[in-house]
Formats: C-alpha cells, structure tokens, sequence
C-alpha cells in the first residue's frame, strides 16, 4: 500500500514529468489575462476530468469550478446564490458558454435518493449540505413520472443524474445574475458504458434548459450525432 510520503513523491515525479512535457511558450498567451471559451460546472469525482473530456491541451480554454453533484448554486447567510466559480467567468474573462456536466453513478445522486426515501445522510457536516440541496431535486424527480421508481437502482440513479443535469442547467438560465445571451448545455459524462458502449463519451441531453430531443438533434452535426441520447426522454417521445 502507498504511504503519503509514496504519494508525494508521486505527485512531485508527475508535476516534473508534466514541466518537462511543455513547450516553452505554452503559457504565452495567458500570462497576464485569461478568456475561458466555457465555464464548465462539473461533479467533484477524480474519474471526470474537466479538460481531458473535450480533448482539451492548452491551458485557458475551460474554466472548472466542481462541486458534490455538479450544482450551480451555494448559500450565502441562508440565500441561495449562483455558484461564483460560475459567475466569475461569465462577468470577467467574457465567458458566454456554460456546461452542466454531471456523470453516471454519481455518489451525490445516490446519496441524496437515499436521503430522498427515508435514509441518514452520508455525512459529515460539510458533504451533507450540498447533499441537502439535491433532495428536492431528487423528489422532484421522483414525482415527475420521468424516472423509472420500478428500475433497479443503477438504473433509477441514472435517470436521476440526467434529470439533475436538466435542472441545474434550467436553474442557470432562470438566474437573474446570468445574462440572457449565455448559452447552457447540459451534459452527462458516461464512463460505466449506461448510454452506450463508448465509455467516455459527453451526452448532451439539455441546450438552454430545454430537453426536447429533436431540438437537441438539430443542432448536433451528423458526425456526432451519437452523442444525442437520453435515458429520460428517448422512449417517451417514442412511444408519444
């Protein structure tokens, strides 16, 4: 087993291999200032990585605020408040794009059903709050007649994670501290094979808090059009 002195080292041996790597004017361009194309609002999960899943190798390009279930809002003295992690980019570095980016088995989901249907919240202190604040989203969800309450739960935890994506994503748009221009894609990143066999794979399942599928396809090129799938409404609107 690694000792934290193994892993240290790790980290020093990484950050060196990682400073060796760079071209020399890799940090030219954002030495003074940054303009982040997108603010992408992600769960706090070590198996999301924010740039490597948009293929993304420069520095600037994407600003990552995350947090326990890829939440755009906090508290302040008991208000709720659009996260700054998400507000900073948009009112300082000319952000126009912002992706919810939630992800398959997410712990947060799953801890807050399981708060949802009568169980102890995780704990301690500080996971429980934003846990807290997913619950009315997950019950919400639950009466919606969206999400399979039949399902097993790996199925039942999905949709609910699609679900929460298309909530946080309309919460942001509803926002009064976010300008009516920004555009918000929701995503749900899939690394458990749940919405095909491409592990990996972003599946875009909410564009400006909408979630009508055929919109969504219109405004995905042919070539990518496999990344246009949703648990939640693609036998719905079949069968409608």
């Amino acid at each position: 087993m690694a000792t934290d002195r193994d892993i240290l080292e790790r980290l020093l041996a990484g950050n060196q291999r990682h400073v060796e790597a760079l071209p020399e004017d890799y940090f030219a361009d954002v030495q003074e200032s940054q303009h982040p194309n997108v603010v992408a609002i992600c769960c706090s999960d070590s198996r999301v990585a924010h740039e490597g899943m948009w293929g993304i190798e420069r520095p600037g390009a994407v600003f990552t605020p995350s947090n326990i279930g890829n939440q755009i809002w906090d508290e302040d003295d008991g208000e709720r408040v659009v996260d700054g992690g998400i507000l900073y980019p948009i009112h300082h570095t000319g952000t126009d794009v912002v992706t919810v980016v939630g992800h398959t088995g997410c712990g947060a989901i799953t801890a807050a059903y399981r708060v949802a249907i009568g169980e102890e919240p995780p704990g301690p202190k500080g996971v429980d709050k934003w846990i807290d604040q997913l619950v009315p989203v997950v019950e919400e969800a639950l009466e919606s007649g969206l999400v399979d309450i039949d399902a097993d739960d790996e199925r039942t935890i999905n949709e609910l994670v699609e679900y929460n994506v298309g909530y946080q994503a309309r919460s942001l748009c509803e926002a009064d501290d976010v300008p009516n221009d920004i555009d918000v894609y929701g995503f749900v990143y899939d690394f458990q094979g749940v919405y095909g066999d491409e592990p990996g794979r972003a599946y875009l399942v909410s564009v400006d808090g909408e979630t009508d599928t055929a919109a969504i396809d219109d405004l995905i090129p042919d070539e990518y059009e496999a990344a246009r799938k949703s648990l939640l409404y693609d036998d719905v609107e079949a069968t409608g």
